[in-house]
């Protein structure tokens, strides 16, 4: 989130809680301290934003050169059997025709 849209947000948040706090407690020093706290957890949370998109772009990068890495291996890979799987696969197919069945019986 660019810097300008993020003080955007903060003005009317930090306005609204202003008002909020105002009315529920009919104290300035209840809004001084809240809208101050207010403040400071909308930092927070735009620093750790900010911290949060320089940790995945480098893990993007990391990711990317791990992909390359593994390209440039050639490493042979064995297809799995289609017999086996089309086996398994009636198998289970089976299984579960079966277990409808004794569902549906009494």
């Amino acid at each position: 989130m660019p810097l300008k849209i993020f003080c955007r947000v903060m003005g009317p948040v930090l306005c609204s809680t202003a008002l909020i706090a105002y009315f529920a407690s009919h104290s300035i020093d209840t809004v001084v301290v809240t809208t101050l706290a207010g403040s400071l957890l909308l930092q927070l949370a735009y620093f750790a934003s900010v911290l949060f998109l320089i940790w995945r772009s480098g893990s993007v990068g990391r990711a990317g050169q791990r992909a390359e890495h593994f390209d440039s291996c050639k490493e042979v890979v064995s297809e799995p059997d289609l017999d086996a799987v089309t086996n398994e696969f009636a198998d289970l197919h089976q299984r579960d025709q079966m277990l409808a069945l004794s569902l549906l019986l009494p």
